[in-house]
């Protein structure tokens, strides 16, 4: 993909899909410490916030190299970051990418994860003109899959034994999501 200097602003009913800033680190550190948040993520949760700074450096790295774009999730109203959502494995020769996201734990059952993810995908399937998304989702993390379900993504699979985070070893459902399945008024 080729490199982006920014990202394009993506705005939703109430949220304000943005590229990340330093100024956005605690947010960051905030979103990606959370324990329940981090629960069902490749990675164990974040300890200081030197490791916030490291991944946005590593977030607008992605952007420029081209390899990954990453929006910060915020709220309209105050311009708070509360989650992020990325497309990565981005393919444009095969039309394709994977889709990530994650929310702070104080933010669930609002419906901003529905909304963030309807705006990127959207703009993934529309201005970027890819045909397929998907989705890597630990199976115990019975929210995030049905959410991706609610969207029109389809169970293509279980890859077990996946990832091994803090000494726990965790699978992954993979799903899938084609062009003509997806409805942004879902």
């Amino acid at each position: 993909m080729k490199s982006k200097k920014t990202l394009p602003t993506l705005d939703s009913r109430r949220l304000r899909l943005r590229q990340l800033q330093l100024s956005d680190i605690e947010d960051l550190f905030a979103i990606f410490s959370d324990e329940q948040t981090m629960r069902y993520w490749s990675h164990a949760p974040f300890k200081q916030a030197a490791e916030a700074e490291a991944y946005l450096r590593n977030i607008n790295a992605g952007r420029i190299n081209g390899t990954h774009l990453q929006w910060g999730v915020a709220l309209r109203e105050n311009d708070k970051v509360i989650g992020t959502t990325t497309l990565f494995s981005l393919n444009p020769k095969h039309r394709r990418a994977e889709i990530g996201y994650a929310l702070s734990s104080a933010y669930w059952r609002n419906g901003f994860g529905r909304e963030a993810l309807t705006t990127v995908i959207a703009y993934a399937l529309d201005s970027l003109d890819f045909q397929r998304i998907e989705a890597d989702i630990d199976p115990r993390n019975v929210a995030s899959c049905r959410l991706v379900e609610s969207l029109g993504f389809q169970l293509e699979g279980r890859l077990r034994e996946r990832w091994h985070v803090e000494g726990e070893i965790q699978d992954s459902a993979i799903y899938g999501l084609l062009a003509r399945e997806f409805s942004a008024e879902r």
